[in-house]
């Protein structure tokens, strides 16, 4: 039996599916609107120690983006999300095959929706020596990621979310934002 406490990502936990999801992507001529569906896992991991002093429990997790146009998957994400209950600190490490990479984390404040889901805010910035974001060379200079936020709600068998990645691209500032409502499958 797993002992590990996982403090709020613990409802995430499993294979979650869902068909109500819009990417709006940035284009040359103006957004592009992607109904998609997806499915995402959250596998338990267990915990990790680091420099023998901090604590941290680990869920790994995939997500799998499909265009409801074609079934084509455009989104193939990977990464992990930790808690550290000694500090309330809730990490969202992921990485795409864009050549990008980030670290993004969050104060967990015990905050639930009306329902009582939990609800996880993580944040990342280009430049800040914490909450960081990490790009290939050509795309810091034709796709820069300046910014990305993470809000999700999840309980009762429900995960919702609301994700930003503020982009530099085609001459302009542009906020690539991605929504889905899932349930969890197993």
């Amino acid at each position: 039996m797993d002992t590990i406490d996982y403090g709020p990502l613990t409802p995430l936990i499993g294979t979650w599916t869902g068909d109500k999801g819009m990417d709006v992507a940035p284009e040359p001529d103006g957004p592009e609107n992607t109904p998609y569906y997806e499915t995402i896992t959250f596998d338990a991991i267990g915990d990790v120690t680091n420099a023998g002093k901090q604590t941290l429990a680990v869920l790994y997790y995939r997500q799998i983006v499909t265009r409801k146009e074609d079934n084509a998957v455009f989104h193939d994400e990977c990464g992990y999300w930790t808690w550290d209950a000694a500090t309330g600190t809730v990490t969202h490490s992921l990485s795409i095959p864009r050549a990008v990479t980030l670290l993004a984390g969050g104060e967990y404040k015990g905050e639930t929706t009306a329902d009582g889901r939990t609800v996880l805010d993580v944040a990342a910035n280009l430049g800040d020596e914490h909450w960081g974001i990490v790009q290939s060379p050509f795309m810091r200079k034709n796709a820069t990621t300046t910014a990305f936020s993470h809000h999700i709600e999840v309980g009762d068998g429900k995960l919702s979310y609301h994700e930003t990645t503020t982009l530099d691209i085609y001459g302009k500032i542009f906020e690539h934002t991605d929504g889905n409502e899932l349930t969890r499958v197993e």
